[in-house]
């Protein structure tokens, strides 16, 4: 039987089972860290050996359950997952494609720091991936121990947090960390992610009580930092339960949704359901609740002009997925595109 100390479920057991496979002897493993095609995998909490093997060809991403093979050389199976923080993937050349940052996750915590202007369209696209991603979003205001106003950046983030539970700690200190792990009780696996700089290594850290991650200083003109995490790892917790740190990335890039924009901007989406008629545009059409709210004050232009955007990115995203869909459907016929027409039309 898996470790239930390392994360397994009656959901994860399900997916096993549907497998038809013993697995390696017997047990799968949690994958800990991924290193240009290698998996470290953990199958026992207590490992102090882990398993290293390649995972080549095998869609794996740190968190993920999955089973090797007989000659314990390469992941075989992935088991389905019950949760993952997924974007689209900002490499070159990427079209189109998922970037799954962790898997299995149960809190996703989305880390902002308040020595930096408060970004309220960065938080809206990660809560947007965070609702998507099946785990519980919250979000962490770093570094309280040396910010200035705290109370302004807090309400201003507040007012995109779309009812999630916001937290001002500092890893430094250790204020305002008790919420955090007392999320994880019960075995359970939280995720952090941010921009670099903005104190999540240092505050990773305080969580795990050892130096695990290195940190480094911000830039004084910008406040932003380097990378100093250079790959995502699964890392446990003093008092039970995981932790999945991950680099600091810029491009918050939308996935396939599914109701993670409407549930990130639920206060604008029930505005819409009061819109006089059921296909209002929102601009200039009688009876419009969002504009309504919009003339009143009680609806950022900026926030509404947010949602247009995302939704506008998700559409093209989904067509330009259908494309390269209707390609392959080609391809697979034995019918190539045409030069010049992509989709051979």
């Amino acid at each position: 039987m898996p470790d239930v100390l390392l994360g397994w479920d009656e959901h994860l057991d399900a997916a096993w089972q549907e497998l038809g496979e013993p697995g390696a002897h017997g047990t799968p493993g949690r994958v800990s860290r991924i290193d240009r095609g290698w998996s470290t995998i953990l199958r026992h909490a207590t490992d102090v050996e882990p398993l290293r093997v390649r995972n080549i060809g095998a869609d794996v991403a740190v968190g993920d359950w999955v089973v090797v093979d007989e000659a314990v050389e390469r992941v075989a199976h992935v088991i389905g997952r019950r949760s993952a923080f997924v974007r689209r993937a900002s490499h070159e050349g990427d079209r189109a494609e998922a970037d799954v940052l962790a898997a299995n996750i149960d809190v996703v915590f989305l880390v902002h720091a308040l020595t930096a202007p408060p970004n309220q369209r960065r938080l809206e696209r990660e809560l947007v991936l965070a609702f998507d991603s099946g785990a519980q979003p919250q979000i962490v205001l770093t570094k309280s121990d040396v910010a200035d106003d705290i109370e302004a950046t807090v309400t201003e983030l507040r007012a995109v947090a779309a009812g999630v539970p916001v937290h001002i700690a500092s890893g430094i200190t250790g204020v305002g960390l008790e919420p955090i792990r007392a999320a994880a009780v019960g075995g359970r696996t939280l995720a952090f992610f941010g921009a670099s700089g903005v104190g999540k290594s240092t505050l990773v850290n305080s969580l795990i009580g050892r130096q695990e991650m290195a940190t480094s200083e911000v830039r004084e003109h910008d406040q932003r930092g380097r990378h100093t995490t250079v790959a995502t790892q699964l890392l446990p917790l003093a008092d039970g339960g995981w932790l999945i740190d991950t680099p600091g990335f810029r491009a918050v890039s939308l996935w396939l949704s599914g109701r993670g924009i409407e549930r990130a901007f639920i206060d604008v989406f029930d505005l819409m359901d009061d819109c006089r008629f059921r296909d209002c545009k929102h601009d200039q059409e009688p009876g419009c609740a969002v504009q309504a709210a919009i003339s009143a004050g009680e609806l950022d232009p900026l926030r509404f002009a947010s949602l247009r955007r995302l939704v506008a990115e998700e559409a093209a995203l989904e067509e330009e997925q259908a494309r390269r869909e209707r390609i392959a459907d080609r391809r697979k016929g034995g019918r190539e595109p045409l030069d010049g027409d992509p989709d051979g039309e």
